[in-house]
């Protein structure tokens, strides 16, 4: 018997920025289900980005979440009794998740200061295309890269043999 399909749940949108991927980052730094804490840990950190660069702190954001989210990556795949790192692209939903998990683990890694100006640190480091997560996104991008000889392992998803002409493809893509 099958399993009952997994809801997904809904995030609503921060309150202040109005944006999911803050609110994301406000889950992903959250702890013991203080959530409050982490608003305003995240929230503070967005001022003090406001005042050191005078730019939007959403936009310094976004910069930093674009320069750290990986295209490819690889995974572990077993062929003939040999695992093989086979290189696969990383869908959108994947790319922020590991972006955001990347960012808090290596605000958290930072000793002697304060979770809040650590994470100012690594958004600030991101938005310029330097600090630790732009270092794991180039190194995940060097694995896919060395392994791209293995890129046939992948698995090829069995296409129908439908033939649609030409309108219908269009209406099928949109």
């Amino acid at each position: 018997m099958r399993r009952k399909i997994k809801i997904k749940h809904r995030l609503m949108p921060d309150a202040t920025y109005q944006s999911l991927k803050v609110s994301k980052l406000i889950n992903y730094l959250m702890e013991k289900g203080h959530k409050n804490i982490a608003r305003d840990i995240v929230y503070g950190a967005f001022e003090d980005i406001k005042t050191k660069t005078k730019r939007d702190p959403l936009e310094v954001f976004e910069d930093a979440i674009n320069n750290i989210g990986p295209l490819m990556e690889t995974k572990s795949r077993r062929v003939g009794g040999a695992n093989y790192q086979i290189p696969h692209e990383v869908s959108p939903e994947r790319r922020l998740a590991l972006t955001l998990r990347w960012l808090v683990a290596f605000a958290r890694a930072k000793k002697g200061k304060p979770i809040r100006g650590c994470l100012v640190d690594e958004i600030l480091a991101a938005a310029k295309n330097e600090g630790e997560a732009v270092k794991r996104r180039e190194n995940v991008h060097k694995m896919a890269e060395s392994n791209r000889a293995f890129a046939h392992f992948a698995r090829r998803h069995k296409t129908s043999r439908l033939v649609l002409t030409p309108a219908a493809a269009r209406s099928s893509i949109r």
